[in-house]
């Protein structure tokens, strides 16, 4: 297996859908125009392919000099425990740079995953959940 990286390669909506339902995130895939604009309007999209298949994702909105939100995180099922999610979240902190946070919101069956990829749980946060 030769997993490929790519920075800013925005794949189809309807690979990213696959994608998704495949690795298990909840993500509006029965709306494919809502997929497609939260790539519109990202600004940092890391993907993973085997060959031509799309098998990860990281998806971050970011101003590259303070603070970066990971929106997404997504590897597809039978890729996972290889290794994939941390590359990606190693080249988002790459593209990123040393002076940027990186910070998220976690799916609750994520909690564990999140600090054997180097993130530290923090407390303080806050949410608005959107209501559509």
């Amino acid at each position: 297996m030769d997993i490929t990286y790519h920075v800013n390669l925005i794949p189809g909506t309807a690979q990213i859908t696959s994608l998704y339902d495949s690795s298990g995130i909840n993500r509006p895939i029965q709306d494919p125009g809502r997929i497609e604009k939260m790539y519109q309007n990202s600004n940092l999209v890391v993907t993973a392919w085997d060959q031509d298949q799309l098998v990860g994702i990281a998806r971050s909105l970011t101003d590259f000099c303070y603070c970066c939100y990971l929106s997404d995180l997504a590897v597809r099922e039978e890729y996972k425990n290889r290794g994939i999610g941390k590359q990606l979240i190693a080249l988002t902190k790459e593209h990123i740079g040393k002076q940027v946070t990186l910070l998220l919101l976690s799916a609750p069956a994520a909690m564990e995953y999140y600090p054997k990829a180097g993130f530290e749980n923090i407390p303080n946060g806050f949410i608005i959940h959107r209501s559509e």
